[in-house]
C-alpha cells in the first residue's frame, strides 16, 4: 500500500507564522508534524510516500529530501495553487497507482495512530472468502474522533461501520482515510476539488465505511493550541 500525506493548505490561521514556514513543518514537542505520519508510516510497513505541497513547498523537501533516511521512499507531486483535497488526490494518481492508498492531513497531531490497521481497511472479499461484487465495495474508509471543539456538530453518523450524511449522534473526520482510485475518476490533474461533496455522494450510495478513533489526536490549526500541545507537562498539570 502507498500513502499520500496533504500539505499543500496554506495554514491562514497560523500567521504569521506560516508565512514564513509550511503548516506541516510546524514543530510539536521537538519534532515537525509530518514526520510523525511519516514515522508512523513506516514502522507500519507503508514506505512508499507521496507528498502534495504548495506553498513554500522546497522546505517540505528539504525536511525530509527522499525519505531514506527514515526509511521512506518519497516522491512529490507540487502543486502551483493549491488544489484541495480531492483535487491534490487526483493530480498525483499517476504516483499513487492502481491499488488502495491511505491518505493523511499533514497537519494533524496524531502521535500514535498505527497505521497497521488501514492495511486491510478496503477488501475485495468477504468475511468467507467470496468476492465482492466491484460496485458493492466500499470505496473508501473514513477514521472519525469525537468531536472537538471547532467542530462540535460533527461530519458523518456511523451505524454498524457504514457512514451516513444524516442523523445523530455525528463525529469529526479525522483527516485520515484509505481511498480505491477508482473513486477520483473523472477528476482531471490540476482540477480544483473539495473533498466533502465528493465523498458525500458517495456516502449516499452506502459506499464509504468507517470507524471511530479515541487515540490522542489534534487538528493543529491555531497557535493556541500549538502552544497548548508544547507546554511543560507540569503547566498542564496546574489548575
Amino acid at each position: 500500500m502507498k500513502a499520500m500525506i496533504f500539505a499543500a493548505g496554506r495554514g491562514e490561521r497560523m500567521r504569521p507564522l506560516t508565512d514564513t514556514m509550511p503548516k506541516p513543518l510546524v514543530k510539536v514537542r521537538g519534532r515537525p508534524l509530518i514526520t510523525y505520519h511519516v514515522m508512523n508510516l513506516v514502522r507500519a510497513g507503508i514506505r512508499d510516500i507521496v507528498i502534495n505541497h504548495s506553498h513554500l513547498g522546497h522546505m517540505i523537501e528539504e525536511e525530509l529530501g527522499d525519505g531514506s533516511r527514515y526509511g521512506a521512499r518519497i516522491v512529490y507531486s507540487h502543486e502551483p495553487t493549491p488544489l484541495e483535497t480531492a483535487g491534490g488526490i487526483a493530480n498525483a494518481l499517476h504516483l499513487l497507482g492502481k491499488e488502495p492508498f491511505v491518505a493523511v492531513s499533514g497537519d494533524i497531531y496524531a502521535p500514535y495512530f498505527d497505521f497497521e490497521q488501514v492495511l486491510d481497511a478496503l477488501p475485495d472479499n468477504d468475511a468467507v472468502g467470496q468476492p465482492i461484487p466491484v460496485d458493492k465495495r466500499d470505496i473508501a474508509w473514513l477514521y472519525l474522533t469525537p468531536n472537538p471543539w471547532h467542530n462540535p456538530e460533527g461530519d458523518f453518523g456511523l451505524t454498524m461501520y457504514t457512514l451516513s450524511n444524516e442523523g445523530a449522534p455525528k463525529w469529526n473526520f479525522a483527516g485520515i482515510g484509505v481511498y480505491r482510485p477508482e473513486m477520483f475518476d473523472g477528476i482531471k490533474a490540476g482540477e480544483f476539488l473539495k473533498f466533502g461533496p465528493l465523498m458525500r455522494q458517495f456516502i449516499e450510495q452506502g459506499r464509504v465505511g468507517g470507524e471511530i478513533y479515541t487515540g490522542e489526536w489534534v487538528n493543529v490549526g491555531t497557535m493556541r493550541q500549538l502552544e497548548e500541545l508544547n507546554a511543560p507537562y507540569s503547566a498542564k498539570a496546574k489548575p
